[in-house]
């Protein structure tokens, strides 16, 4: 999977289409996301000591890697990626702009 954490994404199909997120959590062997505001679900949770409260908590919850596509931090556009080698490392590179995305 070419999307990692803290990366931004834009959601390109669903309820949440044109929305824009950074990655929370990425799961590769599952193709899921989390991204941050994107697939809420309200959770009801009883009293613990870690929320002595309760109450309807919202989170967010996983959505599949072909909904969204990665924003180039350079060119501020929805990308594919390419894989360039510079060195001795692979990085993912910006098919728009040819920025490399990776520091």
């Amino acid at each position: 999977m070419n999307i990692r954490k803290d990366d931004t994404v834009l959601v390109i199909r669903g309820k949440y289409a044109g929305k824009k997120g950074k990655v929370l959590k990425a799961s590769p062997s599952l193709n899921r996301l989390v991204v941050q505001g994107v697939n809420i679900h309200k959770r009801h949770k009883r009293p613990t000591q870690d929320l002595p409260q309760g109450g309807i908590i919202e989170a967010e919850g996983p959505i599949s890697r072909s909904a969204v596509m990665l924003v180039c931090p350079k060119c501020q556009k929805p990308t594919r990626i390419r894989s360039k080698v510079e060195g001795d490392r692979k990085v993912r590179v910006c098919r728009k702009c040819g920025e490399a995305i990776d520091k």
